[in-house]
């Protein structure tokens, strides 16, 4: 019999990130075209922030999240609120599977550091909001800071070895995590999209080709994220998220963990795990069986954020049933493999069947641990 959760990760959970409602799309095309102030902006999107809050509550989730809502992107909006990086748009995009090109890419241009409190307004509105949630922050692993551009999108005045670099964004993002924890963030999932890339052999062609260092670049990851997870206070639970791309439903990378295991569950001091494992893209379930036994959560992300059919009940306990082969049952849970929208353009479905996803979440977990 497994146990009711008193801290997260809770046996339904979601990622993060949602659909942006269409009074919300509208009014950010408004002030983009500067037809809008900011401040009637921000507006809107306390109206829709509060109201997604009240929504998550409603159908049983005990996490909420401010859907990223106030952000374009996952990424670019929080680590462009570090000294020394900038987002700009490149003539060569990153180009997703469907022939979908991401617009924007970052860069270093200047000693990285923190000294704006980036996103922490964000976790307080929604910390002032929940009524029956924990509220749960995310943000970018640092490894977006490197992965994309690598060696030629670092500023060699600034960085003119590698080892500085990785340091400081460590040290930066140390920063970042402590002041997310004296706002009273009790929840924070850094989205580490990078090492899940790592499993994919042509990724690891694609660094090679550019250049990179690659045999030691995921201690390098594991290093830096265990500088940012050491800043956490007591009673924080840190969560990681892997995925493989999720940008109006396209993805970039294929491969299952085996190669990152290891290191991913036993050299990472992250808490929990939220687990993309909706395709056969992320291979098996076998890798769980490297998660330590009685002190690790892993979040099964077996549902699909990329498109609208709603996965049958009997579907996903078959496939919880195939997990917990590898890894206890009371050290799992229920979520969607992605956000929903990890941009603002969303994924290619709708609002209500969103909801119904994270629903049906909260129904699975009721009737496979017997509480959410």
């Amino acid at each position: 019999m497994t146990t009711v959760r008193t801290e997260p990760p809770f046996r339904a959970d979601h990622v993060g990130s949602l659909l942006r409602p269409k009074v919300l799309q509208e009014a950010r095309a408004k002030w983009k075209a500067g037809q809008l102030p900011h401040d009637a902006l921000k507006a809107v999107e306390d109206q829709c922030i509060a109201a997604a809050i009240a929504k998550q509550e409603d159908i049983g989730l005990r996490a909420a999240t401010d859907g990223e809502y106030r952000r374009a992107y996952w990424h670019y909006d929080f680590v462009a609120g570090l000294d020394g990086v900038e987002v700009y748009e490149p003539e060569q995009k990153i180009q997703f599977h469907g022939s979908v090109p991401l617009g924007h890419k970052l860069r270093v241009n200047g000693k990285i550091g923190w000294s704006k409190p980036t996103m922490i307004d964000h976790f307080q509105f929604l910390a002032s909001h929940v009524k029956t949630a924990v509220p749960k922050q995310t943000i970018p692993s640092p490894s977006v800071v490197h992965f994309r551009g690598g060696r030629e999108a670092i500023d060699q005045t600034s960085y003119p070895a590698m080892e500085p670099f990785f340091a400081d964004l460590g040290a930066a993002y140390n920063k970042a995590v402590a002041a997310f924890g004296q706002a009273g963030c009790r929840y924070l999932q850094l989205d580490e999209v990078n090492i899940a890339y790592l499993c994919d052999p042509d990724q690891i062609t694609m660094l090679k080709a550019r250049g990179e260092h690659v045999d030691n670049l995921l201690a390098i990851y594991a290093d830096m994220l265990n500088q940012a997870i050491a800043g956490k206070p007591d009673g924080m639970v840190i969560s990681m998220h892997l995925c493989r791309g999720n940008f109006r439903s396209t993805w970039v990378a294929s491969g299952g963990y085996e190669p990152v295991a290891e290191v991913l569950f036993n050299q990472i001091n992250s808490d929990a795990y939220f687990m993309e494992y909706d395709t056969d893209r992320a291979g098996g379930f076998e890798p769980l069986r490297f998660v330590p036994r009685g002190k690790k959560m892993v979040v099964l992300g077996i549902m699909t954020s990329k498109t609208g059919e709603l996965e049958s009940k009997d579907t996903l306990k078959r496939r919880i049933d195939e997990a917990a082969k590898f890894l206890p049952l009371e050290q799992l849970a229920l979520s969607p493999q992605c956000g929903f929208a990890s941009t603002e353009e969303g994924n290619t479905l709708t609002e209500d069947q969103q909801w119904a996803k994270l629903s049906r979440c909260v129904e699975v977990a009721r009737e496979v641990w017997g509480s959410v």
